[in-house]
Formats: structure tokens, sequence, C-alpha cells
């Protein structure tokens, strides 16, 4: 299943020269008395190349993390007096005793005086931050933090949208050793009420509102009903973006932005923080219960933003941005990219529109590197008519990042023929648990068509069968069977690893589960073939949805496509192209497609049209959800509807299964 697959990409030799991960290869080669090697003229060599040295990295797991903590200079307050004691999950603490601070290293890579940050709008503003004016911003505004009782380990809380100002908020917060806690302004009230009641922060930082598709959404209304429910929030600090004053009246005090970072002179001080306490606690989706309140340490996330550098290739000289919201983990991934000197850039509106152009006309103006997007907007963008290669100037565009959803061989080659044949396509998947990706994207290694190129080192990746033993080259549970520093350190609230236990370990015990249907081929690269919670099983044999919705959605016809199983039974959703209505005719070609490239057994027994596919808002089908409803659960039951991207799709699902839940159900 895995043989003859196209090799679309491989680099060329000044990529592996000036790569990262060969630069670190060399040091290790020296330090420790290593032979690894790297191959500069031949990237189908550095299969085996790699395969050594990630070898290394998770057998010689202590070995591996101390050589990421020596080559990029960790600072530490306290030195470490054990690597990594327990070595069992969940309770492994790493580099016990050091004590640092996240945002003491991200102004370590400053390149003062160019951009840090810039700020991009729907309606073409533009703003950006140098360096300078990044750590004044963030002294100013911890010196506050300070003032007003806001101390190490209390919370503070963020409702923002794209701004730069959200990034000055969280290294402030971390600097003096306090948690952010961080959501997205397109969060409906009610789910940011939940997330900061959880979290009792004292703090909250919002802004004004922002821009989407056209509209201007006002969150004074908003903030005023978090705040009014959220009891322990003392202060409220509004960020001007769509007005030029801020005329918010609350029961509390508010402040201006610029009144609590206008001072200056105020110097910055780092709270020495051991290793393994408190940065950020991320929320997971929540679509199917309440979200996973995922605490992520100071230590971890820096240790493995570290090792993500050596697979994404920043450089000081990148200009680097991914489709996000702060409400999303890769927001915090595109944050950590300063640790490189990297300029990070975020745009706030809608990238869908105009045709899908946002994004690569930003590419084109600012002279973008790496351009991070989610499986679906290509899926989606492959059934518009841009073709970003011909309408704009990417020259400046070396790589492109994909994650959310498996990328499908169709948006590989899309991205090939429609955007920049020589770019390099890197895929990754991973999660908000560990605020980074298992598998993913290596500069050295061989672009294969559908597939990510490698595990990425220090995360001991495997594929289980039901047995739970190891497969190549067949369909499995995703595990990781070793500790990584940034794996939570606990659920908020959750301190005894119940909640923890149950998430990840309860069936491989003492390995993590992590959810995923995957295939790792004997070349070492890996595939992702859907959710292992909606695996369609028929007759005895398990497929991953995303080999359904490959076939399904390669049909011009289609624009979008979710599949559950019930009762033995395939239902099919599908969203077609505007002004198509779903006839037998159409019907028989999309199991015809389905038998001849599936086989018989994953004919759709039922297919349903619907006007949009529904997502949560980290892009993902909602799979379970509506197998759930078609189980008879209510639908408060089955899925939090604000963790939703796009409700009215979701109602309109449920009300297009009526007609034959019956049908459906019987035996």
């Amino acid at each position: 299943m895995v043989e003859n697959i196209k090799v679309l990409w491989s680099p060329n030799q000044d990529v592996i020269k000036w790569s990262n991960i060969l630069r670190f290869v060399n040091w290790v080669d020296g330090v420790f008395g290593f032979d690894f090697e790297i191959s500069v003229d031949d990237p189908l060599r550095n299969v085996g190349n790699y395969d050594r040295l990630w070898r290394w990295s998770v057998d010689d797991l202590e070995n591996f993390w101390v050589s990421i903590w020596r080559y990029f200079g960790v600072i530490p307050h306290s030195p470490y007096t054990k690597v990594l004691e327990p070595k069992t999950m969940p309770g492994a603490r790493w580099f016990i005793g050091s004590r640092l601070n996240y945002a003491e290293h991200v102004f370590k890579a400053a390149r003062w005086g160019e951009e840090a940050i810039i700020y991009a709008r729907e309606d073409g503003l533009r703003r950006s931050l140098t360096w300078d004016q990044l750590y004044r911003e963030v002294a100013a505004l911890a010196d506050w933090l300070r003032s007003v009782g806001v101390g190490r380990g209390d919370r503070v809380a963020a409702y923002v949208s794209q701004v730069p100002e959200a990034v000055v908020a969280l290294l402030a917060t971390a600097s003096i050793g306090a948690i952010w806690v961080g959501v997205g302004a397109e969060l409906a009230p009610r789910a940011a009420i939940d997330r900061f009641n959880l979290l009792q922060p004292k703090v909250l930082i919002a802004v004004d509102g922002y821009q989407y598709n056209g509209r201007i959404f006002d969150k004074y209304g908003d903030i005023k009903q978090i705040v009014d429910s959220v009891q322990s929030i003392g202060r409220i600090v509004v960020v001007p973006n769509m007005r030029n004053s801020v005329e918010l009246s609350l029961s509390k005090p508010v402040h201006d932005w610029r009144e609590v970072t206008g001072r200056r002179g105020v110097g910055l001080s780092y709270e020495p923080m051991e290793f393994n306490e408190p940065l950020w606690v991320l929320f997971t989706s929540g679509t199917t219960g309440i979200p996973k309140p995922v605490v992520h340490s100071h230590g971890g996330v820096l240790l493995e933003a570290y090792k993500v550098g050596l697979h994404m290739d920043y450089k000081s000289s990148d200009k680097f941005t991914w489709y996000t919201t702060p409400s999303w983990m890769m927001w915090n991934f595109t944050v950590n990219a300063l640790l490189f000197g990297t300029t990070i850039l975020f745009y706030d509106g809608d990238p869908t529109a105009r045709n899908f152009e946002p994004y690569w006309e930003i590419t084109e103006k600012e002279g973008l590197t790496i351009l991070g997007l989610s499986a679906p907007y290509i899926h989606a963008a492959m059934k518009s008519t841009i073709e970003p290669g011909k309408q704009f100037n990417l020259k400046t565009l070396r790589e492109i990042g994909s994650t959310a959803a498996p990328l499908s061989p169709q948006g590989f080659e899309w991205v090939y023929t429609k955007v920049k044949e020589d770019v390099w396509l890197a895929p990754i998947s991973g999660g908000t648990d560990v605020v980074s990706a298992f598998v993913g994207g290596c500069p050295i290694l061989p672009v294969w068509e559908g597939e990510m190129q490698c595990r990425w080192l220090g995360a001991a990746v495997n594929v289980y069968n039901e047995e739970g033993k190891p497969v190549v080259n067949e369909v499995g549970e995703l595990v990781i069977e070793k500790p990584m520093p940034s794996m939570p350190i606990y659920f908020w609230n959750d301190q005894d690893y119940n909640w923890y236990r149950e998430s990840y370990f309860s069936m491989f015990p003492g390995v993590w589960r992590h959810g995923d249907w995957a295939v790792i081929t004997n070349r070492g690269s890996v595939m992702i073939t859907g959710r292992s919670d909606s695996t369609i099983k028929r007759r005895g044999i398990r497929i991953g949805t995303l080999d359904i919705y490959k076939v399904v959605e390669s049909l011009p016809e289609v624009v979008g496509s979710l599949a559950v199983e019930v009762k033995n039974k395939l239902i099919l959703f599908v969203a077609l192209r505007p002004g198509l209505q779903l006839t037998e005719e159409l019907k028989k070609k999309i199991n015809n497609t389905l038998r001849n490239q599936l086989g018989p057994y994953y004919i759709a027994d039922y297919i349903i049209q619907v006007p949009d596919i529904p997502m949560t808002r980290n892009y993902k089908k909602l799979e379970v959800p509506i197998k759930k409803v078609l189980m008879g659960w209510s639908i408060d039951k089955a899925v939090n509807i604000n963790a939703v991207l796009n409700p009215e799709a979701l109602y309109a699902v449920i009300e297009a299964l009526k007609p034959y839940i019956d049908e459906i159900m019987k035996e």
C-alpha cells in the first residue's frame, strides 16, 4: 500500500548545507563523539541517515534532550541535578532543579531594530513591532501587572484576535511567572467564560473588536458578559483595534492598553521558574465534552520549540505565519518561532475571502518565506479557481506547512502544480497536548506524495495493531512510547492524573495513545488516515475516513464530505458546488468511484447532501458528534456547540438526517 509513491520534492545541496539540522548533527558529532552522517548530495541516502539519528534521539532520550539544552544555550538560573525522573508517563519530570524563564529566551534571539511581529488586517491595515518596541511594551506591561498584584502562579486571561498585543501580553505574563490563558475573540462568550472560570484569572486583556469577511465584530458586549460571569477578574485592559479610544464602562477598573504599556525606561526582569512549573494553559477543542485544560511548563515548551526549529528550519532571516487563531495551539507554535529571531506575522481576517487570495497576497507583499496553512484550507482552495503561482510572485516562499487534518495526495499535487514546483511542502501532525507535532517535515529528506517526511526527533512514535504490537506499512493506533518534555505536566485541577490517564493511557498502560489512525512506512515516512475513534470497519477490515475523503473530494462536483459508520451502515454527507443538486446519477458516480478505488465494501449506504461540513474551531470534521447524534444522543450531550466553527452546518446535517434516522437505526 505504500510502494511506488512519487517523490515530489528533494532538497538541493544548499538547502541541506544550510539546514539547522545539519549544523546540529555536526555539533553533536563533535561534542559527543558520534559519527552521524548527513549527505549533502543525495537526499535518498538521508532516509537511512535520519533513521539512525531518530533512533538515537529516542533510545538515548536523556542525552538527546541534554544536547538540545546545550546546543541552543539554555540560560539556567540554577543547574539541573537530574535530566528525567521518573521515566514513566504520566508524571515524568525533566531537568529537575533547574530554573529558567521562557520569555528570557525569546529576547535572547532579539534582532534589535528589526521587525519582530507584523500584523496584517483584512481591510489592508498593517502594523508592526520591532524587537525594541516589543521589549519596551513587554517590560512596561510586566511592571504594571506586578503593580496591580499579579505574580508567580496567578493567571492572566486574554480574549483577543490576531493583534500583536497578544504576544506582548503572553511574554509579559511569562516573564513574571504568571500563567497565560488565552482564547480567540471569535469564541462565543459562554465558551470563554467556561474556560476562564476554571482558571480564575486576576486580569483580562481583551480586544475591542476585529474584522472578518467584511464585517466588524464589536466585542464590548462580550467583554462585559465575561467580566460579569468571571468574578476573579479584577481589572480589564482593552486593546484598541477597531476604535481609536477605549469607551468601555464596567463595574471593575478598565484600562487602555496604551496607558499600561506606554511607560518608558522600565527594565525587564525574569522570574526564575522551575523547569516543570506552568507557563500556559491551552484548551483542546472540547467538541464532545469539557475541553481539556492542558498545562505546559516553561522548560518543556522551550526545549520542544528549539527542537521544532530543527525540523521547521527557522532562520533569523525568515518571515513566518500560520493560519490560526489564539484559540488554537498553532498560535503558540507560531509565537515560538521568535526563539530563532524569526519575524512572525498574524493575519486578522477571512483567509478564504476574494477567492482565497489573502495569504498569497501577503506572501508576495511581505516576502514570506514560510507559510503555514491547514489541510481543509488547501482542499477548499483546490475547488476554487485560484492559481497562486500564476497570480502572485511567490519567489521568497520556500516552505509550506499544513496541519489540522491529513493532507490528501491531491492536496500535495495541487501545491506543486498550482503554487510552486520547488517549494518544500512539510505537513505536520501532533496536537494541543504537546503544543507541537509528533511527525512532520525535515529539510534533509525528500517529500513523498501524501506522506509526512518522518517521525520528529525525541518523539518515540510508533503504530500499534489491535494486539498492541508495533507494525510497519499497516494501519494502526499512533502511540508515543516514551515521555517528551512538552507533554502536559497535568490538566488543571487534575493533579492526581485521573483525567490525564483516562485521556491517553487507558488503551495501552504506560504508552500514550493519541487517537490517530496512522501508517509508518518502511522509509520512515508517516500517513495519518483519520481519527481512530471514527474509523470505518467493513467486513472486519478497517479504513480511515481520510481514505474515503480522498476519493469523494477528488470529484469535481464535491466541495467537502464527512463519513460515519453506524449499525454497519456507511453514511456519507456531501457538500456540493454552488447550484448543484445530489441526483441519483451523482450518487451512482460517487459510489462507483468508491468501489473502483477502495473496493465494494466501501460504497456508501446513504449519501446525503448538506450545505456545508461542520468542523471544530481547529478545522477537524465533526465525525464523532454526528455519530453520537445518530446513536440517539441529544445535540447538547453529543457536542459542545461553543467549540464548533460553523454551528449552522451542524444543525443542517442533523436536519438532513431526520428522514433517514429510523431506517439507518434498524438492525
